[in-house]
């Protein structure tokens, strides 16, 4: 019965149309936190729970899919851990350099949630996160000698930069949608991307219980059906037993070793947070950049948009124009223009920073022409001499093919 294989249609056409309002392609970027994959239907294989501790009632995948889509957690409070391990080689503050010249340029802020959530992206922090309805969530970044705030209450968002004193203020999305400044902090955050992306390439199972922060879970194990071209190896979500809510998400990649991802609950209450938790208040003195002011003078552009004299590298990371999506499932690739021509300086030309920009990729060469594969443990990108780019969760000898097809 492919390629939802249950014995209740039922609860699979249930399933499919619970899903299908949210599905959409994936946003594709480098770094990145994770990378959902476009896809159209649902496919589940059923399997049972094995034995573990703790000891819970046996469930289908198909049931734990729906047990997470039924969940309606409305308010809590905890403690997340997140570790990301791209393999992304060490700038030596490079990074951190550049974002601080945006800021003295005043093209942002460092208070920004766009910018300063992407340390997200390398390394191990903790979070403190808090949430009561649609209309009140709050995101603490704990630093060694400082702390960084997103918060969201009502029609704000409000961002803080304790190092720096500076703050961001921004409007919330209308819909109940994340908005382009939110990132995905929390195991469900994470575990949204990957299931509104399920398709029949995909294998969904059930891999026995776990205890996280203190409460019974289930584990739900996502993964390729078919593992050739894809560098992702398989995802562990970890689901409460009794609300439904996905506390841990595990991303390991194909090639083996430590998880790419690895996010979940230490501690978490369901209580209701007290309501000062969301309330805040620019402190006196401190820097407040308003959003819409925030790309103001000659550095105004359409948000996500690379500046007209844009490298190839900002063209990709603004997510380019005009992408369009190759093939299917875990072997997905994103194409479009980063907006660039020349590619990526070689290690021999174009001065000191063109050889070091050249040094951290991979030169490559077949029918499209020349071009250079930056590679990371999970998301892989080829730019093309012509400024096309090339990006997905697969092998660098498929992003190459799949240029020469679309020479």
């Amino acid at each position: 019965m492919a390629p939802y294989e249950s014995d209740d249609s039922r609860g699979a056409e249930e399933a499919d149309g619970r899903y299908s309002a949210r599905r959409k392609a994936a946003r594709y970027g480098v770094p990145v936190a994770v990378v959902g994959v476009a896809a159209a239907t649902i496919g589940l294989v059923p399997a049972l729970a094995d034995s573990g501790d703790p000891d819970l009632p046996k469930i289908t995948a198909q049931q734990l899919i729906e047990k997470i889509a039924k969940s309606d957690v409305q308010r809590l409070s905890g403690t997340v851990r997140i570790s990301t391990d791209l393999g992304l080689p060490n700038l030596g503050g490079l990074e951190s350099g550049l974002a601080s010249g945006a800021v003295k340029d005043g093209s942002g802020s460092s208070a920004d949630p766009a910018s300063k959530l992407t340390e997200l992206a390398s390394g191990t922090h903790t979070l403190r996160v808090a949430a009561d309805g649609q209309d009140r969530q709050k995101v603490s970044l704990i630093e060694s000698a400082a702390e960084y705030s997103l918060i969201h209450n009502g029609k704000d968002v409000w961002g803080y930069d304790s190092k720096s004193d500076e703050v961001y203020h921004g409007t919330a999305a209308q819909d109940g949608k994340k908005g382009k400044d939110e990132a995905p902090v929390t195991p469900k955050d994470f575990a949204d991307e990957i299931l509104k992306s399920v398709d029949d390439t995909t294998s969904v199972t059930v891999g026995g219980t776990a205890q996280v922060a203190g409460r019974d879970a289930y584990r739900l194990v996502v993964k390729p059906k078919q593992a050739s071209g894809t560098t992702v190896g398989a995802i562990s979500i970890a689901v409460d037993s009794t609300t439904g809510l996905p506390l841990k998400f595990t991303l390991t990649p194909a090639g083996g070793g430590a998880a790419v991802v690895d996010a979940g609950f230490t501690r978490i209450s369901f209580a209701e947070p007290a309501a000062a938790t969301f309330d805040f208040t620019p402190p006196k003195g401190a820097k407040v950049t308003e959003g819409e002011d925030a790309g103001a003078g000659e550095h105004a552009r359409t948000p996500g948009a690379p500046r007209k004299d844009a490298s190839p590298l900002e063209g990709l990371a603004a997510g380019g124009d005009g992408m369009k999506v190759l093939g299917k499932g875990w072997n997905s690739i994103a194409v479009f223009d980063t907006g660039a021509k020349g590619g990526i300086p070689s290690s021999s030309g174009d001065g000191a920073l063109g050889g070091f920009l050249g040094s951290l990729g991979d030169q490559v060469s077949g029918e499209f022409g020349k071009g250079t594969v930056f590679s990371t443990r999970l998301v892989n990108a080829l730019i093309t001499d012509d400024g096309k780019a090339y990006v997905g969760t697969v092998t660098k000898d498929v992003l190459v093919k799949a240029a020469d097809a679309g020479r």
